[in-house]
């Protein structure tokens, strides 16, 4: 992280570069793949992004979303107080293996929205390709009580 707050304070052209790695094909395959149980995950996923990448502009709209996440970071707090204030259902389906958005994030959840339902699955990034079936139960569950 810090990194990538380096990034966000001091953005220049070879920093920006760094994060080109981020649209390589075996990048892309790892972000549904890792953490997820063994052939879980179909290609379809993988191949449709990796293919997106050769698309005209596709890495610039990519690098302007990885330094404009920092808006993200910058609002966390008045997130986290709307949740503190107004306590809404709150449902964090988490795939506890994901490496990019550690599942510490959604146990935090639990300190603003102490009733919160952190539900953590055996899978990586990119959740729904593994557990879409289960995502959805989840939620039907959760918001309509519907089993």
């Amino acid at each position: 992280m810090a990194a990538r707050r380096d990034f966000w304070q001091h953005p220049t052209a070879s920093k920006r570069a760094q994060y080109r790695n981020a649209f390589a094909p075996a990048t892309i395959r790892g972000q549904y793949l890792n953490g997820a149980p063994a052939m879980a995950v179909g290609p379809d996923g993988y191949t449709l992004d990796i293919a997106y990448t050769r698309t005209a502009g596709y890495a610039e709209r990519q690098l302007d979303l990885i330094y404009d996440y920092q808006t993200n970071v910058r609002l966390y707090p008045r997130f986290q107080e709307y949740i503190r204030q107004h306590q809404p259902r709150l449902l964090a389906v988490w795939g506890k293996n994901d490496a990019s958005f550690i599942y510490p994030g959604a146990l935090a959840f639990r300190r603003d929205a102490p009733r919160a339902k952190v539900v953590l699955l055996d899978t990586g990034h990119f959740a729904l390709e593994s557990h879409a079936g289960t995502i959805a139960q989840l939620i039907k569950e959760y918001f309509t009580g519907e089993q």
